[in-house]
């Protein structure tokens, strides 16, 4: 997709979130939460554990309602979606995956495509062909009849990561997406996102590392978990100063071979 037809597509937020809160019994950890988001955007969400990184993402896609705001997608309530409708729309990774039944690795994939398969009809070849294409890009090519249980937590991770792009959304909301993966993993499978971003989907994904956030994300949103946040262009947000305020700790960043790096000072 050339970058005019983008430009085109981000006059129309995928998602306009207006004075939104997340609150747990006892402590409000995101107050007055306002921001746009275009399709042709990667999002890193970033601060330490327990500041609401889960919930805010599970507020954002419906799955419980905001304490205040509002959320909306392509100009529609976020409750306002045929749930239905909306997972051919957006495609959630959670932080962890469960297996509810016994079932191979092909057959995992695939379920990706329920949103896009009517009520009483079988999968068809073009289901299983497109499970198979996203199994292969996140190297799981070869494991299709492998036990689910059989797998590795990595393996495992990356085939969570295969359903979803089997779902063919327009908007990916991922939750820790390089969770239990190799440094080799986690590069490709945020290349892999990155890509999606440059055809014109929208990525938000919360993250842990940093440097991986100022290498792949160009906006980047931080969560203090006292109701504080920060939201902006990646260059300007994420920092030294803002990291260490983040994570409580002092920051350093680095520049190596036109890469920014932050490491503990």
């Amino acid at each position: 997709m050339s970058a005019l037809a983008i430009n085109a597509m981000t006059t129309v937020p995928a998602l306009r979130c207006t004075s939104l809160d997340v609150a747990v019994p006892g402590r409000r950890l995101v107050e007055k939460l306002s921001f746009e988001a275009h399709r042709g955007q990667f999002i890193a969400v970033l601060g330490e554990n327990g500041v609401g990184k889960t919930l805010t993402l599970h507020t954002l896609v419906g799955l419980r309602a905001p304490d205040a705001g509002e959320i909306h997608w392509l100009d529609r309530g976020v409750h306002d979606w045929p749930r239905r409708e909306l997972a051919r729309t957006l495609g959630l990774l959670a932080q962890n995956s469960e297996d509810p039944f016994p079932t191979n690795v092909l057959e995992a994939a695939v379920m990706g495509r329920h949103p896009h398969i009517d009520f009483w009809r079988w999968e068809s070849e073009e289901d299983y062909e497109i499970a198979r294409r996203c199994l292969a890009s996140v190297d799981l090519a070869g494991l299709e009849q492998r036990e689910v249980q059989t797998l590795s937590g990595g393996e495992r991770r990356r085939l969570a990561i295969a359903t979803v792009l089997t779902q063919e959304p327009t908007v990916y909301v991922l939750d820790e997406p390089t969770n239990h993966l190799d440094p080799h993993h986690q590069v490709d499978v945020l290349t892999l996102f990155q890509d999606r971003v440059r055809s014109g989907a929208l990525v938000i994904a919360s993250l842990h590392d940093a440097t991986l956030a100022a290498r792949y994300a160009d906006q980047a949103l931080l969560l203090f978990g006292d109701g504080q946040w920060l939201y902006g262009s990646s260059e300007q947000v994420l920092t030294a100063a803002n990291l260490s305020r983040l994570y409580q700790t002092p920051m350093e960043e680095i520049v190596h071979r036109g890469r920014r790096v932050f490491i503990g000072a």
